[in-house]
């Protein structure tokens, strides 16, 4: 009689154990399909109670009804939730998108702000459909703390005017610069005084309630924060200004045909393609995030693009605020135990009764005590650890990262990125063309001159340079050996070529070749040596 292996002997025998027992293996999957939405549930309202104060104070850092960011949050939670791309990832209003956003409604009006958003989603979609999500992943990583960073300073720089409740300038330096007015202000009124008390102590709970490991299990840090603020400015009865609500319906401000005709502008489109790309950029680094603090599937970068670009997409149609998938939310959902992406769609379904149900409950709210949030929040954006590491390991990353925070500062979010990247493309190249020139006396009087490394023309003056360093006295050969090159661009070559010969003319024989040892190459003209492959 045959032997049966032991692998499919165990199958067999786990076939057959299935079939005997249906009953059993159907329990089980019905208790674990329990447990797993009792865990789903539990964890989506944690998100949604950190989603409630973070989506208000978005949108009225945004210069928007805070309607506007309760719908991104349910379109993202309920939309963008039951679309494949990542299950455990939350998608809602991000404070990364800000300060873009305030400036454009600023600058083009609140009704220009569906166009922008459903322009933006479909722009997201296409990327998505040409699998160009993967590519994100390329962005210097300097490039994308700078931009943070950036945001985070911006976003502190207006929040520090609405915690004392006062309208911010328009402009990075313009608010940096009018800091010394509005402290002198602030002290000589007392309704401000008031307003910042309210802010900084929304703070100091931010900052200390997570020390309450048993408190800050059951209720999160952001909304202890907002209501405990919330009840001393109403039980105390201070003049500090609250949350104004106008109702869903009158928010919801879908674009007409005279919005689109914005898109012919070339601002307008530089602000959709920074509204794609940034949003797009701070999902997927989240999704990566994300994915390495669970064991479950791992995200599908362009599934998840064209899951945030159909959820813009509605957005927009609803002249709501873009959207992109929140640290904050995700880390806070997989922490509370949720197993599926039925999360992320029940906390959506509870930001839309709440928003539908109780909107009253928002114009209890004290105005400062969301910018105190958003301060919070903006801090956390500085990466102070990673600056130093950076500076300590590759200062070259470390000035990108500068030079991108500060030209947000200074311009804005769009022309510090675009310049963040072209310093790190340049960055990039300039590492990439190490070389190192190498002479060498023979016994014979030949001076060896070998090249090694990557030759382009951004090193050719130092390789020149070099050369002429080298060069014997007149009467003794020189050998150029180039075979230690592992990339010699065009202009190098000719260059290089011009060299042996000019010098072969005014100082003597220049023999040209490969050292002694290397393997032999065809010769070029006067340089012999050719790259090592």
């Amino acid at each position: 009689m045959d032997k049966i292996p032991l692998t499919p002997a165990r199958k067999v025998l786990a076939r057959t154990k299935l079939r005997s027992n249906p009953s059993h293996d159907g329990a089980n999957n019905g208790a674990a399909l329990r447990r797993d939405l009792r865990a789903d549930f539990t964890a989506s309202l944690v998100v949604f109670l950190i989603a409630v104060p973070l989506s208000v104070g978005i949108a009225v850092a945004s210069g928007v009804p805070v309607e506007l960011g309760l719908v991104t949050g349910v379109v993202g939670g309920i939309l963008t939730g039951l679309l494949p791309g990542s299950s455990l990832q939350v998608s809602g209003p991000a404070a990364g998108l800000t300060v873009l956003v305030y400036e454009a409604v600023r600058e083009f009006g609140l009704t220009a702000l569906g166009v922008l958003v459903l322009t933006a989603g479909l722009l997201q979609i296409a990327m998505g459909l040409l699998r160009l999500g993967r590519w994100f992943r390329a962005i210097s990583v300097a490039v994308v703390q700078g931009m943070l960073a950036g945001i985070g300073l911006v976003l502190m720089a207006s929040q520090i005017y609405a915690m004392a409740d006062a309208g911010p300038p328009a402009g990075g330096p313009a608010k940096i610069a009018g800091l010394p007015d509005l402290i002198v202000d602030t002290l000589i009124s007392t309704e401000a005084l008031l307003a910042a008390a309210v802010g900084v102590g929304t703070i100091a709970v931010l900052v200390l309630w997570p020390r309450w490991e048993r408190g800050a299990q059951v209720v999160p840090a952001p909304l202890a924060a907002v209501a405990l603020a919330t009840a001393v400015v109403g039980g105390l009865s201070l003049p500090v200004a609250r949350i104004e609500v106008s109702g869903m319906l009158e928010a919801i401000q879908p674009p007409g045909s005279a919005d689109f005709a914005l898109l012919g502008e070339m601002s307008v489109l530089g602000t959709v393609l920074a509204f794609a790309l940034i949003a797009s950029a701070e999902t997927l680094f989240s999704a990566a995030a994300v994915d390495r603090l669970h064991e479950g599937p791992r995200t599908d970068y362009d599934k998840e693009l064209i899951a945030q670009g159909a959820g813009n997409t509605v957005c927009g149609a609803l002249g709501a605020l873009p959207m992109t998938a929140v640290i904050v939310r995700s880390s806070a959902n997989v922490r509370a135990g949720a197993k599926t992406k039925a999360s992320r769609v029940l906390h959506g379904v509870w930001l839309l009764v709440f928003v539908s149900l109780v909107p009253w409950a928002l114009e209890l709210i004290p105005v400062a005590a969301l910018a105190g949030v958003l301060m919070h929040a903006g801090w956390k954006l500085l990466p102070f650890q990673d600056i130093v590491r950076l500076w300590r390991e590759h200062r070259g990353e470390a000035v990108v990262l500068v030079v991108t925070t500060g030209a947000i500062v200074v311009t804005n979010l769009f022309e510090g990125v675009v310049l963040g990247l072209l310093m790190a493309v340049a960055k990039a190249a300039w590492e990439s063309s190490h070389v190192h020139v190498e002479t060498q006396t023979t016994e014979d009087g030949t001076v060896r001159v070998r090249i090694l490394g990557n030759a382009n023309f951004l090193r050719l003056p130092r390789i020149l340079d070099e050369l002429e360093a080298s060069l014997p006295p007149s009467g003794r050969n020189v050998e150029l050996d180039l075979s230690g090159l592992r990339h010699m661009d065009h202009a190098c070559r000719s260059v290089l070529t011009a060299w042996a010969e000019r010098h072969a003319e005014c100082r003597g024989p220049v023999a040209t070749g490969p050292a002694p040892g290397s393997p032999p190459h065809a010769g070029s003209g006067p340089l012999s040596g050719q790259p090592a492959p």
